[in-house]
């Protein structure tokens, strides 16, 4: 286990990052609000396989929390989050405190437009512009580098590589598959509020996802049809609370397509006990 620097200051993780590119090396950025699991560090594995420096953040951001949501109860686990960084081969992690980030309420605002004005920017008004916010100050202090986000949160992922080519930011973002149980459950954090037997029920999602995604596979270009057949895989879970959203859409522009066609992605939100859970699946409609 190599030994990783703590930077918990702006000016400190700026200037550890500028002196890796004054050396030549590239930098990786693996942004994260702790409470690590093995698809961060996937994350972790290959930002380290593909550039000289990788620099995990750990930060709560409060800004993408809407009111009522979990943020006190957040899971949080410093010390593990750091250890884990470092077994896996960071060379820095950037744990600044809020008021390090926010010296004062912020007062600038993210639209992402139609990016954001659906699935989670309708059922969470303001979490995107929050994330859109604390990214973008993350890239502001990290400089050029490469940035890599989970698969699991589509929306996020579309957000942030629209944050980094609106603004010019010499950032890559790169996007990296989303890791699994194995009956299907995409890792979270979050999967920490669930008991034994939501725990147990939760596979549900990803199979209402490859219901759907292989209905269009089979050649079904009716979007109703398809969101009818995860709704019903939903349904037959007597312990998931209320879905928020059982969706098909374009898996660039995040808007529904009628008929369906070219590539797609499916998504899922739904409440299951004390959790909230997302996911969300690929799916290519064959040509006619």
């Amino acid at each position: 286990m190599r030994d990783v620097h703590l930077l918990q200051e702006v000016a400190a993780a700026r200037t550890y990052c500028e002196a890796a590119r004054a050396r030549g090396e590239v930098v990786g950025l693996v942004p994260t609000m702790g409470a690590l699991h093995d698809g961060h560090l996937s994350l972790l594995r290959r930002s380290v396989a593909e550039n000289d420096v990788t620099v995990a953040t750990i930060f709560v951001n409060p800004l993408q929390f809407g009111a009522g949501e979990d943020l006190e109860a957040y899971p949080r686990g410093f010390d593990d989050d750091v250890r884990l960084c470092a077994a896996e081969g960071a060379a820095a992690v950037f744990a600044p405190s809020t008021a390090e980030m926010y010296p004062a309420p912020p007062v600038t605002s993210l639209d992402f437009g139609g990016l954001s004005a659906v699935l989670e920017g309708a059922c969470r008004p303001g979490h995107l512009a929050g994330v859109g916010v604390v990214v973008a100050k993350l890239f502001a202090i990290a400089g050029a580098c490469r940035a890599y986000f989970g698969e699991k949160d589509w929306q996020q992922l579309a957000v942030v590589r629209r944050l980094a080519t609106d603004l010019s930011l010499p950032v890559e973002v790169v996007g990296c598959p989303t890791v699994r149980e194995p009956d299907g459950l995409a890792l979270s954090s979050r999967n920490a509020y669930l008991g034994s037997a939501e725990r147990a029920a939760a596979g549900v999602l990803h199979r209402s996802l490859r219901a759907g995604a292989g209905l269009i596979e089979a050649g079904e270009r009716r979007t109703g049809a398809v969101e009818a057949a995860m709704a019903e895989v939903l349904a037959s879970e007597a312990l998931l609370g209320p879905v928020d959203y059982a969706c098909v859409v374009d898996a660039a522009t995040l808007q529904r397509r009628e008929p369906l066609a070219g590539e797609l992605r499916l998504l899922v939100a739904a409440h299951l006990g004390g959790a909230r859970l997302i996911d969300n699946l690929g799916a290519a409609a064959p040509p006619p």
